[in-house]
């Protein structure tokens, strides 16, 4: 049978050439990293995730449930590997990112029918082929699909996730609770109105990095950083990444004015993710707003995604 090419071993291109193989397709399954990385990631592994450790809501009444039930009953790896690295999150599911990648860069290694060439694709391949190169397609490959396709691209942003140690959170400012009574897994750190004021006015003012090339500022409404949230309106952070709904603060019997949640990040629970807080600040920027969160006064950063 003829050999697919497969280019870009991430989430897609790792799933792409697990569905072939199982069907007894040979697969050259085509990786730059670590011979080039990208701006983004940071090891050699297959399926490494350089944004949320969550790959959504649980569950069939709603669409990413739907869609992880339908990978599961399809035999996809992907929900194999988190399945086996989940950590505690509530109605979601979150993974630890290393046992993540590591489970499928071994199961997918191991597999007699792939062939696995850690080199740059420049060209577009002969034969069939399967292009999952994502955002951060080299620039090379993006000429070469230009000339073939035309000028016409999908831009696509993202940016940092804060990750903090478990240790430097003051656990007296946090409660510990999931939305309208659900599982306990996540942290807390509320904040009062003024305390929510402040931290609004500091993200308007806060100096952002400078774009890379590869970067497009057109957001992806699933990913919009903070502070583009805080441009929006004073509000738009409560209904969105802060907001307080579904969570009453033990001490006071009541919702507070904001929240920021903490999400696990991996199995030891040593760091922990602030949900929905992607941003393009600069580094000392982070940490300034970071620590004007209750509860994270002296946060200290593990590691970002």
């Amino acid at each position: 049978m003829e050999r697919v090419n497969v280019v870009g071993a991430g989430l897609a291109g790792s799933e792409a050439a697990w569905t072939l193989l199982r069907l007894g397709v040979p697969v050259r399954l085509f990786e730059m990293r670590p011979k080039r990385m990208t701006p983004a990631h940071g090891t050699d592994r297959f399926a490494e995730i350089v944004c949320s450790n969550s790959l959504g809501g649980e569950g069939e009444a709603q669409a990413k449930g739907l869609l992880q039930a339908e990978m599961r009953l399809a035999g996809s790896l992907v929900m194999e590997a988190a399945d086996r690295a989940r950590v505690p999150a509530g109605g979601a599911l979150a993974v630890d990112r290393e046992e993540f990648s590591g489970y499928v860069t071994e199961r997918l290694s191991r597999h007699p029918l792939l062939e696995v060439v850690r080199e740059e694709v420049r060209e577009i391949p002969e034969g069939i082929t399967v292009l999952a190169t994502g955002p951060l397609t080299s620039e090379a490959l993006a000429e070469a699909l230009k000339r073939r396709f035309g000028d016409h691209f999908l831009a696509y942003y993202d940016a940092a996730s804060p990750i903090v140690l478990y240790e430097s959170v003051d656990l007296t400012k946090c409660f510990r609770a999931g939305r309208y009574g659900q599982s306990a897994d996540y942290l807390n750190c509320p904040m009062t109105e003024e305390e929510y004021r402040r931290f609004h006015q500091a993200l308007l003012e806060a100096q952002r990095h400078t774009p890379h090339d590869w970067e497009k500022l057109e957001f992806f409404e699933a990913c919009v950083p903070v502070e583009e949230l805080a441009r929006r309106g004073y509000q738009t952070l409560l209904f969105g990444p802060m907001k307080p709904v579904g969570l009453v603060d033990p001490r006071t019997g009541k919702e507070p004015f904001a929240v920021v949640q903490l999400r696990q990040e991996d199995k030891a629970g040593r760091m922990w993710s602030l949900v929905g807080f992607q941003t393009g600040l600069k580094w000392p920027e982070q940490k300034r707003l970071i620590q004007m969160i209750p509860g994270l006064e002296n946060a200290r950063s593990s590691a970002t995604g």
